[in-house]
């Protein structure tokens, strides 16, 4: 059950309120246990969610969920305010520096990076013409709220709070999430870069990864050195059930105590490479072949894990055929990386990323045909530029017809207009007699160990 907070302090949050009422099929209930104040009084049930009133500004709340019963999550639809125009948005509450705003100082409310995840791609359907959608770094009160819980939000001054459209298109995006779980297997903690957060927002958009909290560079200069404050990062990374971190940018060593808490810090193309694969597996290929940082990507390919067995079993580490890989490269160097990827688990690359080099995972169910299919992919890019290209008895056979300069001048051809028209196909005449193309072109073969 989610329990869905508002707040009579704020009006973009009673305007939400109405627009969740006239939304969902509500059945009204009295709860004479608690003040209205505090949540009791009338109040709402509604599959998956229940919705109470408090008077005070939902920013200095404490345990809000001790109004509802037994909450899986906890939404405060708010008011977003700032000079950004039309925006929704979404974000956790806590402080890493003081608590100017409500909440304890370094102390965080359990984030729900999944909940969050989709809130967001739920506002960008429902947003109006003219609004933003965005994500925030973690800010403000309350601190102690007992569940995991966000803020879903209207901005940014009063014509938006007061805009029935908006306030219509965060109660949809709130009510969309109707059992969605806090969490998934895949999320992060971030710090580091602006207020409004564009690379956590990126993440959130463009990969399989949720983002639990994020310490934005204001709020890590509030908190200060993070070698004396382990125990604020501690409770930042806790408080994202996650045991990965993203730093955005350089911050005097943050990255090393966060490293010695024992988190992974991971990049952003870590979480790109890894969106589409189990972590187990990652872990696996990892620790076999180069890293996501030394240059190892993953392919399109996601073999079944075995839950009871070793993860490495998925897959079978190989050679790239080296030769074969750097012809097809010199052919089309797009083309040759996507067909490896098309065929493979993971692969280690040189060049950024972008030239397939050293060794391959292939899914270790059918190791002859998962390396069959990577040679043919590799022959595939060949055939763009060579006249014919065939497989045999463990090689690509590439075949190629070309104009030969030499052959033409052995012939009296002069250079010129005349080798031009013998390079294109057709035949010229020099001194009277016919030159064909076929007399002044050589064949050329090369051979390429297929994959193993």
């Amino acid at each position: 059950m989610i329990a869905l907070v508002v707040s009579r302090a704020d009006s973009a949050s009673e305007h939400v309120g109405e627009q969740l009422l006239d939304l969902g099929d509500w059945t009204e209930r009295h709860d004479d246990s608690r003040p209205d104040a505090d949540g009791g009084g009338t109040y709402y049930r509604t599959d998956g969610f229940s919705l109470r009133t408090f008077d005070d500004l939902h920013i200095y709340l404490e345990r809000p969920d001790a109004a509802f019963d037994d909450p899986d999550l906890l939404v405060v639809v708010s008011r977003h305010s700032g000079e950004t125009g039309p925006l929704l948005t979404a974000h956790f509450t806590g402080n890493v520096g003081d608590a100017e705003y409500g909440g304890e100082p370094g102390q965080f409310a359990r984030a729900c990076p999944n909940a969050a995840a989709e809130a967001v791609a739920a506002l960008d359907r429902y947003a109006p013409e003219g609004y933003e959608v965005g994500t925030e770094c973690t800010h403000h009160g309350p601190t102690d709220v007992g569940v995991p819980s966000m803020f879903v939000e209207l901005g940014s001054d009063e014509a938006q709070w007061s805009d029935p459209a908006g306030a219509e298109a965060v109660a949809r995006a709130v009510l969309d999430l109707r059992g969605i779980d806090a969490d998934r297997d895949k999320q992060v903690a971030g710090f580091g870069g602006g207020h409004y957060a564009p690379r956590f927002g990126r993440v959130v958009r463009e990969t399989a990864w949720a983002v639990g909290h994020v310490a934005a560079d204001w709020g890590l200069e509030a908190m200060g050195n993070p070698a004396t404050n382990r125990d604020v990062l501690r409770r930042v990374v806790e408080a994202s059930a996650t045991e990965y971190v993203l730093v955005d940018g350089d911050h005097g060593g943050l990255a090393g105590v966060l490293d010695d808490l024992g988190y992974r810090v991971v990049t952003e193309t870590w979480l790109r490479e890894t969106s589409d694969h189990s972590l187990p597996l990652v872990e696996a290929v990892e620790a076999r072949m180069d890293t996501v940082s030394e240059g190892l990507r993953f392919g399109d390919v996601t073999p079944p894990v075995d839950g009871n067995g070793d993860p490495a079993d998925a897959v079978v580490v190989t050679d790239l055929p080296t030769a074969l890989v750097d012809a097809a490269h010199g052919v089309d160097a797009a083309a040759t990386r996507a067909a490896v990827a098309g065929v493979a688990v993971a692969f280690e690359t040189t060049e950024g990323g972008t030239r397939p080099s050293g060794r391959v995972a292939l899914p270790a169910d059918d190791p002859t045909a998962a390396a069959d299919a990577l040679t043919e992919a590799l022959a595939a890019v060949l055939r763009e530029s060579y006249d014919e290209v065939t497989r045999r008895d463990g090689e690509v056979i590439a075949r190629t017809e070309a104009f030969d300069p030499a052959a033409a001048q052995d012939l009296g051809v002069p250079e010129g207009p005349a080798f031009g028209r013998l390079a294109n196909g057709e035949a010229v005449d020099v001194d009277g007699e016919r030159i064909d193309p076929d007399a002044v072109r050589t064949e050329r073969t090369e051979r390429f160990p297929a994959a193993e």
